[in-house]
C-alpha cells in the first residue's frame, strides 16, 4: 500500500498576514510631581504645580510604520498646534478611568 505525504508546497498559498500598521496618536494625561519634560511646541518646561491640576498631551510618533519618538504638549499647545498627532485618545479624566487589569477584563467581557 502506497502512502503519499503532503508537503507544504503543496497545499493553497495562504496570505502573509501582516501586524496592522502602527499611526501615532495622542493621550491626555495630569502633569505629575517630578515631570521634566518641555513642550514640543512652545519649548517651555511641562510643569507639576500642586494647586492647579495642570494637563499634558503624550504622544507615540510612528514614522512609516515603526515607534520613532514620544513628544509631550501642554493641553492648550496641542490644541493650539491643530491635533498634529491626531485626536486624543481615551477618557478625559483620568480618575473615572479603569485600571489597565479592570480595561482587559472589561474587553474581555463583551
Amino acid at each position: 500500500m502506497a502512502t503519499t505525504t503532503k508537503r507544504a508546497s503543496d497545499s493553497t498559498p495562504k496570505k502573509a498576514t501582516r501586524a496592522p500598521k502602527c499611526t501615532s496618536r495622542a493621550v491626555i494625561r495630569d502633569v505629575e510631581a517630578g515631570s521634566s519634560v518641555d513642550c514640543a511646541l512652545c519649548g517651555e518646561r511641562v510643569k507639576f504645580q500642586a494647586k492647579i491640576r495642570n494637563r499634558q498631551v503624550i504622544c507615540n510618533v510612528y514614522e512609516n510604520g515603526q515607534w520613532d519618538r514620544v513628544e509631550h504638549f501642554h493641553a492648550e499647545c496641542y490644541e493650539k498646534a491643530d491635533n498634529p498627532h491626531g485626536e486624543i485618545v481615551g477618557p478625559l479624566d483620568q480618575r473615572r478611568s479603569p485600571s489597565p487589569a479592570r480595561a482587559q477584563q472589561q474587553a474581555q467581557a463583551s
